[in-house]
């Protein structure tokens, strides 16, 4: 009994598992209307969405003489307006608004109305989102931000913060690959501390994980990783023979340590869970006669 319904469970999964690779083969190909200015829908450079793009001409204004650069808040300007105790709250948190907007980076609108001085800045233009919201500068035909990305798409089962250095790797892969490397790195260091190593010596690191399952293709992968980078891997540290090539091979293995040693055993461990109580039980009362 308990084999039939395990073996339907290993039926199950693998249709799971051809449903996510069905799933991720689209997403990877999903990108089938690139960015152009001649387009009111495409693929947005920010959230990939193919969607509905408005788009808006620039009207350019000269700063006055009595204040001749632009005011752009900052984190000090921010605590005196969250501690000004005269400052009445809607006006203040229109203020607080606009430092949360102005601290992402990205390009927004503003409430300011246009005067009747000023030029319309040709061949300069934006559009934005209907999905994301989120706004595209384009420079005659070119998007310059945000910057474009290239390099495989991240294992969603990696932690935020290694996500977050694998996606900025992928912005400046295009114009850096060496620093793209350097992240690529930093991230391998992240994640052997996240799989229980010190993140200090690689090789060691790579022993520790072959002896919890770590595939010997992947070990050899990292080895050469690591005789590549002068014996060692050198978290943030710019390496003059990286080359394109060298981060691609990074951002693959960063994925492949995912693949075998986060998402495999999370597949598993959800499978086992599925399994009846008593048969989990059992099993368990198995495995401790076994130790016994």
């Amino acid at each position: 009994m308990i084999i039939n319904f395990v073996k339907s469970l290993f039926k199950q999964r693998k249709r799971n598992e051809k449903l996510d690779e069905k799933v991720r083969n689209t997403k990877m190909a999903k990108k089938t209307s690139p960015p152009s200015i001649k387009k009111t829908a495409f693929d947005c450079p920010h959230c990939g969405a193919f969607t509905t793009q408005y788009w808006f001409k620039i009207y350019a204004e000269q700063l006055p003489d009595d204040s001749p650069t632009s005011f752009i808040p900052d984190k000090e300007w921010e605590a005196a307006v969250q501690n000004d105790p005269e400052m009445p709250e809607e006006i203040k948190r229109h203020w607080l608004s606009l430092c949360d907007k102005t601290f992402t980076g990205l390009v927004f609108f503003g409430d300011e109305k246009r005067t009747s001085y000023g030029k319309w800045a040709n061949n300069l233009l934006l559009s934005k989102c209907y999905h994301c919201k989120k706004i595209t500068v384009w420079v005659h035909d070119n998007i310059v931000f945000p910057a474009e990305k290239q390099g495989v798409l991240p294992n969603q089962d990696l932690p935020d913060d290694i996500i977050q250095d694998f996606e900025e790797a992928r912005t400046i892969l295009g114009l850096s690959p060496r620093g793209a490397a350097a992240l690529l790195r930093l991230c391998i260091q992240k994640l052997c501390k996240f799989l229980g190593e010190k993140g200090k010596d690689l090789d060691k690191d790579i022993a520790s994980l072959v002896g919890k399952g770590l595939n010997p293709l992947v070990q050899k992968s990292l080895d050469i990783v690591r005789v590549i980078g002068n014996e060692a891997v050198h978290p943030g540290v710019i390496n003059l023979n990286d080359n394109r090539d060298t981060a691609n091979q990074l951002f693959d293995l960063i994925n492949s340590i995912a693949d075998q040693m986060i998402s495999h055993p999370n597949s598993v461990q959800k499978l086992y869970g599925q399994l009846p109580e008593e048969k989990r039980k059992a099993i368990e009362k198995r495995d401790e006669k076994a130790k016994k």
